[in-house]
């Protein structure tokens, strides 16, 4: 399954922290990462990450990591191609 997270950097945190951490730290086992982009801005400091992952426990895992410096909102998604085909597969019922 497809997820998308977003995360907000904590007031409390810094960018030192952040990175240090990130430098060090590895995704859980069952996480494959599509694409982890960060937004060059100061405000807000965000994180977003396309991955996959058979089951949600290896997400929450990865979450529980980071919950101290970032605000994170993960989703299941869809590519814009499984979109189509379920719209088309939609309005044929």
């Amino acid at each position: 399954m497809l997820f998308v997270t977003l995360g907000k950097a904590k007031a409390a945190s810094t960018a030192k922290q952040r990175i240090a951490r990130r430098a060090g730290w590895q995704y859980p086992s069952g996480v494959r990462v599509l694409g982890e982009y960060w937004l060059l801005t100061a405000e807000p400091a965000t994180l977003i990450l396309i991955s996959e992952s058979e089951e949600a426990g290896s997400i929450l895992s990865a979450i529980a990591e980071w919950d101290d410096l970032f605000d994170l909102t993960v989703v299941p998604a869809m590519t814009a191609e499984q979109g189509l085909e379920l719209a088309k597969q939609m309005a044929s019922a």
